[in-house]
């Protein structure tokens, strides 16, 4: 692999995933989106009420998405071989803690009250 495209990107997130569940992830993760920014434009501020709740939803994506990756790569702990691998492993972490936030935010403001 001489270069970085999104195309192949998107074909090793496919074998990795799976064609159906990738492309299903993406779209719920574009619906949590438009969700996410309507209900800021909706209320015209951000409730920090359910901000606060939703930081503390972070860990817990945090954790889920490392370990759902790991069970989709059929790997563990044991199999990190540098520090790149940490790093990877950081992101995967970080990137889950971010979409739990976003998601727990979105589904409070449009379950809940617009009250800020």
């Amino acid at each position: 692999m001489k270069e970085l495209t999104l195309s192949t990107l998107f074909a090793v997130f496919e074998e990795i995933f799976g064609k159906g569940l990738f492309w299903a992830m993406v779209g719920v993760a574009l619906l949590v989106t438009v969700g996410y920014i309507y209900v800021l434009v909706r209320d015209r501020a951000v409730s920090w009420k359910k901000f606060l709740l939703a930081q503390m939803a972070m860990p817990f994506g945090a954790v889920g998405a490392v370990i759902f990756v790991q069970h989709m790569t059929h790997s563990a702990f044991s199999d990190l071989g540098g520090p790149v691998d940490v790093m990877v492993l950081a992101l995967i972490a970080v990137v889950g803690a971010i979409g739990a936030a976003i998601l727990t935010y979105t589904v409070q403001g449009l379950l809940g009250s617009r009250s800020v």
